[in-house]
């Protein structure tokens, strides 16, 4: 049975079986992000992400992975992403891993990552180091994979998705590909898991008038949604966090915040956010060890 408590006109509270919850007729499916967009994040993981995709969908087909050194500094600081179609769910896949010594960076409080802003083509300013990044996965096959994809299957979704660092990369694909018109805003989906702020109030609320469908999972304590502080050069969440609070269990209790970007009803109300182990577990599994493991 489903319960609904209305906190105010816009935000609500849901537990037992998903709610479907309108937001300008964009609806947040539990069962979407448990089972569609979050094994296709975790598979990002993963140097194969087709095991992944073959076991939880069927006729998907990977186009490519593409792999790039995403750290100057660093020779060993991969950034990663993969274009795929998924033929019985008529939708092309974009999704981001990202570096993997990312939560180091949180763990030293390294503020590099966030103290260079680069402007962005849908307005605003964003960390250069995750524009840097995805510009590099972009350019090094992801486009031309793309635009393949979307010329052979004009009328399918894009799902757009990704943890971490891969979630910030995320948002930034679905707001590219949307602001360069290779699509129509009301065909993207974006959900991202654990994702850190990406850029500024400016970015946050380009972002918001582009795409309707954009979700944001934060797990309970997630520490990486709240790096880097809010305010600090400007960084703002976009819309639409979407709050386990403790568990993440199927059935388990969330409360979607489309009132605000930052909203306290949400994780921001929270007094300690400082959780690596929220962070790297999501619906009940160690993303990168599940998608590395075929997501078995």
């Amino acid at each position: 049975m489903k319960t609904v408590l209305f906190v105010s006109s816009l935000i609500v509270l849901v537990s037992a079986n998903p709610l479907v919850f309108q937001k300008s007729l964009v609806a947040f499916s539990d069962d979407v992000a448990r089972n569609k967009l979050f094994p296709l994040a975790a598979a990002a993981y993963s140097s194969t992400p087709q095991t992944c995709m073959t076991k939880k969908f069927t006729n998907a087909q990977l186009r490519r992975q593409v792999n790039v050194n995403c750290d100057a500094g660093s020779k060993s600081d991969i950034c990663s992403g993969y274009s795929a179609v998924l033929v019985n769910d008529q939708a092309i896949v974009l999704s981001f891993r990202g570096t993997q010594s990312f939560m180091q960076l949180i763990e030293e409080a390294n503020e590099s990552v966030f103290s260079s802003q680069t402007a962005w083509s849908a307005g605003g300013k964003v960390s250069k180091y995750f524009a840097d990044a995805f510009n590099l996965i972009w350019t090094s096959g992801m486009k031309d994979d793309f635009t393949t994809l979307i010329h052979k299957y004009p009328n399918y979704e894009i799902w757009v998705t990704g943890h971490s660092l891969g979630g910030a990369m995320a948002s930034l694909a679905a707001s590219f590909i949307v602001s360069n018109k290779l699509v129509t805003a009301s065909n993207v989906k974006l959900i991202t898991y654990g994702q850190p702020r990406t850029g500024n109030t400016d970015f946050a609320n380009a972002h918001d008038a582009q795409l309707p469908y954009s979700f944001r999972l934060t797990h309970n304590r997630d520490v990486v949604p709240h790096i880097p502080n809010e305010g600090f050069e400007g960084y703002h969440h976009h819309k639409t966090e979407v709050w386990y609070k403790e568990s993440m269990s199927s059935g388990a209790s969330y409360t979607v915040c489309a009132d605000q970007q930052e909203s306290n009803k949400c994780s921001n109300g929270l007094l300690i956010t400082t959780s690596v182990d929220d962070h790297t577990h999501y619906f009940g599994k160690e993303v990168s060890a599940w998608g590395i493991a075929g997501c078995n």
